[in-house]
């Protein structure tokens, strides 16, 4: 019990006791006009607070514990009360219309962008955003998607056109000159290899023993003898080395005419690629034996597993949510929020939904209501009442007393006078 309903109680209890204390206190005194009228009063106060906190303790509880007929009537009358209760909840207070009309009147997107706006830079949404996305990346079958991406992977394949595409794989060798840079990257190749110590004596020994090896009569023969003895493997290596050395610089000259001649009869051959029947038909047996009888859906699986992964580190960086998610988020509101026709439209299906929940769900409140006042013990509901509306009810008995009194004084003044 609270200190407010202890303090009103008391105050009723003083009203009550001055009264009785100052009627016995005038009864053995001389029956004088004022002492007559004083008893009077003292009397009249005594019983209208006497009647008063009958009436009040009636209300909760049989007075002294007697069992006064039309006494401790919340208890007695509780499912009646709750059932008063529960109707004026729902039928009065709560009904359908007004709760209806209260929904019309409110603008429901307003307050839902302003919350969003709020939320979209908190921490907490960002890790449960983060958190939801893990999970969805988490939830990811591979081996139900690997299949439908071999499938798909299969089509494409199979769809494409051989011809169309090593046309255009010909045309940006032109174009980016991949003919040249080739041709740099074999002379380069060659001039290196053509520098080293080992390559020399390996091309001497080749040239002596072509030398040695060369069938020839007479003359010849006494000539290539007499030069296999003037020369040997080194200085054939050393010879064969510079001529190799010049020719490459000759043609990474890009203004030699050997140089363009050859470029030229590489492209030339390349245009003809493009029309080789010969050619694109192997390229197709090999795109449809491709088609048919590989197997990638184990590479697939390891493939979107090793994504998954990278996606799952990604979306744990705070740069993921800030950089990508919000703008994007942010984007969208702002579209959404100057977008009357989507507005009205979220807004009408917002009110329409909430008032197809009160249509069917009205009735619970009466019930909920119901539920929460069955819950409670009457001890318990009485002390709650005390508690609450306990200090205007105890006022009722110092105001029966104080009443009494002034109209006990007003009643035996008038009787005295006649």
């Amino acid at each position: 019990m609270s200190n407010r309903k202890k303090k009103s109680q008391h105050l009723a209890t003083i009203s009550l006791a001055v009264m009785g204390i100052g009627f016995i206190a005038t009864v053995p005194l001389q029956h004088s006009l004022w002492v007559t009228i004083l008893q009077g009063g003292f009397e009249a106060g005594l019983v209208g607070g006497l009647a008063d906190w009958f009436a009040v303790t009636a209300l909760f509880r049989h007075p002294l514990g007697i069992p006064i007929p039309h006494t401790a009537l919340l208890p007695k009358n509780r499912q009646r009360i709750t059932a008063t209760i529960i109707s004026m909840v729902e039928n009065d207070w709560l009904t359908k219309e007004s709760i209806r009309k209260k929904i019309a009147g409110s603008r429901f997107t307003e307050k839902l962008f302003g919350i969003i706006d709020k939320e979209l830079y908190s921490h907490s949404l960002q890790v449960n955003f983060n958190k939801i996305i893990q999970h969805l990346i988490h939830s990811i079958d591979s081996e139900k998607i690997a299949p439908m991406v071999q499938q798909e992977l299969k089509t494409k394949l199979s769809e494409l056109d051989i011809k169309k595409y090593l046309a255009l794989m010909i045309d940006q060798i032109s174009k980016r000159k991949y003919d040249e840079k080739a041709l740099d990257y074999i002379l380069k190749e060659i001039d290196e290899w053509s520098q080293r110590e080992s390559t020399k004596y390996r091309l001497g020994s080749m040239a002596v023993d072509a030398i040695e090896n060369i069938k020839a009569d007479g003359f010849m023969q006494f000539a290539l003898k007499s030069f296999s003895n003037l020369v040997n493997e080194e200085k054939l290596g050393n010879i064969i080395q510079n001529l190799i050395q010049k020719g490459v610089n000759s043609f990474q000259d890009p203004d030699n005419r050997n140089r363009h001649t050859l470029l030229k009869y590489v492209n030339n051959k390349l245009e003809n690629i493009k029309s080789d029947e010969n050619l694109l038909k192997e390229l197709d047996d090999l795109k449809s034996q491709l088609v048919s009888e590989s197997k990638l859906e184990e590479r697939i699986i390891d493939f979107i597993n090793h994504l998954k992964q990278k996606a799952y580190v990604f979306v744990e960086d705070p740069i993921f949510y800030t950089n990508f998610i919000l703008p994007l988020l942010k984007k969208g509101l702002d579209n959404l929020k100057t977008d009357e026709e989507k507005v009205v439209v979220i807004e009408t299906w917002i009110k329409q939904q909430i008032s197809n929940f009160v249509e069917k769900n009205h009735s619970k409140i009466g019930k909920l209501v119901g539920e929460n006042l069955e819950k409670l013990d009457d001890k318990t509901l009485i002390n709650m009442i005390e508690t609450n509306v306990g200090k205007d009810l105890q006022w009722i008995r110092v105001n029966g007393a104080v009443c009494g009194f002034i109209i006990g004084l007003f009643l035996i003044g008038i009787k005295s006078f006649f």
